[in-house]
């Protein structure tokens, strides 16, 4: 993928990058653009607005609905929403206290409508304290996620390199320690939660930053996720 142009990633999804800086480390994240049942198009986690993505995501269908899924993925939720004002914000309800800016049309774990209902499954993600939130895209057996996993491969930037091989996601899937220590306020909630995302079908996965994981995709996950006791 090259930032900014829209890529075929399976039927009815489509991606595109931009890079980002997190503690310093260059990386990239990733906007996921699924296609629904009526033709109109929903943004996942999107990324800065240019003309020539504007244009590249408008050329697929009507934009209706911008999600951003967790406290973290909100940066550009706001310059969609002005440019296409009647699509349906959805966010985490706790978004409001770190972004009263941004419009909330629908929180996670609300009901979905029935466009999105009938090709999406959405399992927020309990105890976890970036209030995430994944979507599993039915028609492409396709979940996709912002930060409940990482696949960055093999980064050659010394510090980059340095950072996420003492956090132990240089060249896995894997979630940064620094996230497992310090942002799961719930661990027995957040296995129930992590255990209802994996009872889904899905084959593969997007992740916000990184490579899509495309091959043993169920227990690449679950295999992420050992160090989550299970659950009573």
């Amino acid at each position: 993928m090259t930032d900014q142009v829209l890529t075929e990633f399976a039927e009815g999804i489509w991606l595109t990058t931009a890079p980002v800086k997190i503690l310093g480390m260059p990386l990239s994240t990733t906007m996921t653009v699924l296609r629904l049942g009526d033709g109109s198009v929903l943004l996942h986690s999107p990324i800065p607005m240019t003309d020539e993505c504007r244009a590249a995501v408008e050329a697929l269908g009507p934009v209706k609905h911008l999600y951003a899924p967790n406290t973290h993925h909100h940066l550009w939720v706001n310059d969609w929403a002005e440019a296409f004002d009647s699509a349906q914000v959805h966010a985490p309800s706790a978004l409001t206290k770190k972004r009263p800016d941004v419009r909330i049309d629908r929180a996670h774990g609300a009901a979905l409508g029935s466009t999105l209902a009938d090709v999406i499954d959405e399992v927020c993600i309990e105890g976890f304290l970036l209030n995430e939130s994944v979507l599993v895209y039915r028609p492409a057996r396709t979940l996709v996620v912002a930060d409940l996993v990482h696949n960055i491969g093999q980064p050659t930037h010394g510090w980059t390199k340095f950072y996420t091989r003492m956090m132990g996601f240089y060249d896995r899937v894997a979630l940064s320690r620094i996230i497992r220590w310090t942002a799961f306020n719930d661990r027995a909630a957040a296995r129930r939660s992590l255990d209802a995302v994996l009872e889904h079908a899905f084959d593969r996965i997007i992740v916000g930053h990184g490579t899509p994981i495309v091959t043993d995709a169920r227990q690449t996950l679950a295999t992420a996720y050992e160090w989550l006791p299970a659950s009573g």
